[in-house]
């Protein structure tokens, strides 16, 4: 037993340093969770030959620039980096905190080291990513040397990254099925990889679809079932914002539920309408840097016909064109133009307090207002439940002084956000919250019938995949994916796994804890056989029905107890 006053070694058991005589305690069991994780090793090609002709300085040298990079790119994208070996690195993607898209960002992460490496010139990179289940060590500290992740998803990374093309990223099939939709990819033949019985399939990362925080997938594809009663709210909405008072609706469920997809429905109404309406949309990223306002940056760019690959005096010509356009009076213009540069990229995005805040919430508000002064405009703020407070602020600001314009603002959030803001939307009798309930069995099973495209599916198949979706129709629509790819079995998808995780990990840890202990009862478990003192337990289960998590029933089925179920069985097996 190592003393933590001197460092002295004793023997095990021992009560008291024998060198200091301070007091030694057993170091507390390390706490450990089985997670599904995204893993990225990556490896420089042909450094060690060149490693053997340099002096031990020059190397260093190479080395460090190299590292400090490749942590930079790697932890901006919320992965980990547990190790550096030499000119190897292996990263972490979903530990020790799960996000929903961790496969998507540790392929992003794995192009932008290699396209970050190919424009130097100077080095070549081998890369694999796979994703699995592994045993994580929470309290793991990578940077003392310590591991973070074990498990056969680790040794397959490892694996693939040697078998990679130079300048090549290899994807396990798990990777593959969960970011297909937001990369591109080649075919590849299978991998012989040391260890493995059979070839591992594999398949190369060419670019993303789209920049991160575009919605590349197509929503929509089947007929809206058990919605139409959301969608008239939403239509009346925008009615009513015709007539001169501006409108904020906010859906709220959980992921899945239904709250982009009405989002879709409700730009299709308006596209066919013969009055143009301006549609502006915008998303608040979960990680990146410059993001607390990143939902209206890309309202501004869009406005303005602004590019990614504009340079930064095309932009500042297109954002004074856009504002001149729009901002008749000449010292309100420029105003106008000074507080929206941050927002599309010219300047640094300084902190805003106090007065400088109000300014620029005025500023940005004159902007839309005169927007809605040409014609009606909805303004899309998609995922609240990330957004910093900061946007929040602006986005209640703007419907509660907006007047006299044909204004509609719609917010998507997880139930998240009213936890974080209770009194979300102010009161106001212009603002009103939609809260997306479960589909029942019958629109379930349609939904089913839709996506597969038959009318007729065996009994036991469809009673497993309404007993699996719980009237997501998210969670329907991964389990038809199964379906169509013969998978043969109708177990968890990789992609409801880590939505569900990431909303895990962001609890509190007493939350989590709770959960945890009630999934080992089941599906249905009582307040009496949690840990903790009774008032704790049930602040907690009330912070988790809040949080739509759990449920309590009506009557319970053990005399004197508090009977609660999983609103999800998914979230019970995660």
């Amino acid at each position: 037993m190592i003393c933590p006053s001197c460092g002295t070694e004793n023997a095990e058991g021992a009560k008291f340093c024998s060198e200091c005589g301070a007091a030694l305690t057993a170091a507390a069991p390390q706490r450990e969770e089985r997670k599904v994780v995204t893993v990225l090793f990556a490896d420089l090609v042909g450094f060690t030959s060149q490693a053997e002709r340099l002096d031990p300085e020059e190397v260093r040298a190479l080395l460090q620039p190299y590292h400090a990079r490749l942590r930079e790119l790697l932890e901006r994208h919320g992965g980990t980096v547990e190790k550096f070996i030499g000119d190897a690195v292996m990263a972490v993607f979903g530990a020790p905190v799960a996000h929903e898209d961790d496969p998507e960002r540790a392929v992003r992460a794995a192009l932008a080291i290699r396209d970050g490496l190919v424009e130097e010139g100077r080095l070549q990179v081998r890369i694999g990513v796979t994703t699995g289940e592994a045993l994580v060590a929470l309290g793991a500290r990578p940077e003392a040397g310590e591991g973070m992740a074990a498990g056969d998803v680790v040794n397959t990374a490892a694996r693939l990254q040697s078998a990679a093309p130079v300048d090549g990223i290899l994807v396990d099939e798990t990777t593959f099925h969960a970011t297909e939709r937001a990369i591109e990819y080649r075919e590849h033949e299978p991998v012989a990889a040391k260890g493995k019985a059979e070839p591992v399939p594999v398949w190369e990362a060419a670019q993303a679809r789209a920049a991160f925080g575009t919605d590349v997938r197509q929503i929509g594809g089947a007929a809206l079932v058990g919605r139409e009663a959301e969608l008239e709210a939403l239509l009346n909405a925008l009615e009513r914002s015709r007539g001169g008072e501006p409108q904020l609706v906010t859906l709220v469920g959980v992921p899945g539920i239904g709250k982009s997809r009405l989002v879709w429905e409700l730009f299709q109404r308006i596209d066919a309408l013969p009055e143009f309406v301006t549609w502006r949309q915008g998303r608040s990223l979960p990680y990146g840097e410059g993001v607390s306002f990143w939902a209206l940056g890309e309202m501004a760019k869009a406005q303005a016909g602004i590019l990614e690959t504009d340079s930064p005096e095309a932009v500042a010509e297109k954002l004074a064109a856009m504002v001149a356009g729009l901002v008749a009076d000449e010292p309100e213009l420029g105003w106008v133009e000074m507080h929206l540069r941050p927002l599309v990229g010219l300047g640094a995005d300084a902190e805003l307090g106090g007065d400088r805040r109000a300014e620029a919430f005025a500023a940005w508000r004159r902007f839309f207002e005169a927007l809605a002064e040409q014609g009606p405009v909805v303004l899309v703020f998609e995922d609240l439940h990330w957004a910093d407070d900061g946007l929040l602020d602006f986005v209640d600001h703007l419907v509660d002084w907006a007047a006299g314009v044909s204004l509609l603002v719609v917010g998507t959030a997880r139930p998240e956000l009213l936890s974080r803001r209770p009194g979300w939307g102010g009161g106001k009798p212009n603002a009103q919250t939609i809260s997306l309930a479960p589909l029942s069995d019958d629109e379930t099973a349609r939904l089913v019938h839709t996506l597969l495209d038959r009318a007729v599916v065996a009994a036991e198949v469809q009673s497993s995949l309404l007993e699996h979706a719980g009237g997501n129709p998210l969670y329907a629509e991964e389990f038809v994916r199964l379906l169509e790819q013969e998978r043969g079995d109708v177990t968890l998808p990789e992609s409801v796994q880590g939505i569900i995780a990431a909303r895990l990990d962001g609890l509190p840890p007493e939350e989590k804890a709770l959960l945890q202990q009630a999934a080992v009862h089941g599906k249905v478990f009582w307040l009496g056989a949690l840990e903790g003192e009774r008032w704790a337990v049930e602040e907690r289960v009330h912070a988790l029905e809040r949080k739509e998590f759990v449920r309590r029933e009506r009557r319970s089925s053990v005399a004197g107890e508090v009977e609660c179920a999983f609103r999800h069985a998914l979230v019970r097996d995660v």
